[in-house]
């Protein structure tokens, strides 16, 4: 079926009962559609017929992959704060920073405002992240009941936001960037570790149907 507009498919369906159908709003100019996601096919896309943005996508085994991914980002979350991310060697002197070493250095120095939210961008957020895709994903691909799974996917849909994991990345490459010169930096377990959460953290969130998920927290709520 391919890409179809929802010009169409609206029109059709516009008297049909609720159940038959969904209102949608297109995020980016608010036009207010009717449509059923449930007839569309894997790959099919339903657009937006006056700007073109994308409403809808049929993404295949959405739950499967979403847990699959979530679950190897619980993982990789704890090893990156498990184990130290960089190994400074200098003057036969060693020293392994950690990734919660820089927080707790810059609330010693008296910057509680920029330790308080380092902590929260990359460490607090992610995880409330994970843990809230897996609270919702786990009871829907297992057919278990949970109490509020709507409420716990807004907050992880919000805090989608405040999550900077990839900043930090580039700020610690910028820094292995300047401290090479000045001595040996051997980047440790913790940060690869680090570096495979910013993509299935992302691999994660593309490969999740949202549009499927607030339908079956509809139906079985």
């Amino acid at each position: 079926m391919g890409c179809k507009t929802l010009e169409r498919q609206a029109k059709n369906q516009t008297d049909l009962a609720m159940d038959q159908g969904n209102w949608v709003i297109c995020p980016d100019c608010d036009q207010l559609y009717r449509f059923s996601a449930d007839t569309l096919s894997v790959g099919d896309k339903v657009t937006c017929s006056r700007c073109g943005a994308l409403l809808s996508q049929k993404k295949a085994d959405t739950y499967n992959r979403a847990l699959a991914y979530t679950l190897t980002s619980l993982v990789l979350f704890i090893i990156a704060n498990s184990f130290p991310l960089l190994t400074l060697k200098m003057g036969g002197r060693e020293q392994a920073s950690a990734l919660f070493t820089g927080v707790q250095a810059m609330a010693e120095l008296g910057m509680w405002d920029l330790a308080v939210l380092v902590f929260a961008t990359t460490i607090l957020v992610p995880l409330l992240q994970i843990l809230g895709m897996l609270f919702v994903l786990m009871p829907l691909r297992f057919n278990i009941h949970v109490g509020r799974p709507a409420l716990i996917f807004r907050i992880v849909k919000y805090l989608a936001h405040w999550g900077m994991v990839e900043v930090f990345m580039l700020g610690v490459l910028a820094a292995i960037v300047k401290l090479i010169s000045m001595a040996e930096v051997v980047p440790n377990i913790a940060l690869f570790a680090f570096a495979g959460l910013m993509f299935t953290s992302a691999a994660a969130s593309s490969s999740l149907d949202s549009g499927a998920v607030w339908r079956q927290l509809d139906r079985s709520s």
